[in-house]
């Protein structure tokens, strides 16, 4: 890792950092584009208020939610474990999903 991007002296705890940054990311984005849609389809009436806090999902949308949550687990987890310099510490497995073709 280069000076520049060795911010704790302790590769391990830059990737805990990492890590919190994108914790922290993903749950604005997904809080702010909830919160937009779910006031969205109260105000055109679609939804009563507080309507989305009771849903359950049925087995396909389970389905889906849970292939949503693996995927951010897999996001999570490569921070943990990527390798290559701080500059570009994603490239090997960036390379390996443009070879696979599921990069597009």
């Amino acid at each position: 890792m280069s000076d520049e991007f060795d911010y704790f002296r302790d590769r391990n705890a830059g990737r805990l950092f990492d890590l919190i940054l994108q914790l922290s990311t993903d749950l604005h984005v997904a809080d702010q584009r909830l919160h937009g849609l779910e006031a969205l389809l109260v105000r055109r009436g679609v939804l009563a208020p507080g309507e989305l806090d009771s849903l359950v999902p049925d087995e396909a949308e389970r389905r889906v939610l849970d292939g949503r949550r693996d995927a951010m687990v897999g996001r999570l987890m490569r921070i943990i474990t990527e390798s290559g310099p701080a500059e570009h510490p994603l490239r090997d497995q960036w390379e390996a999903v443009l070879a696979s073709g599921n990069g597009r």
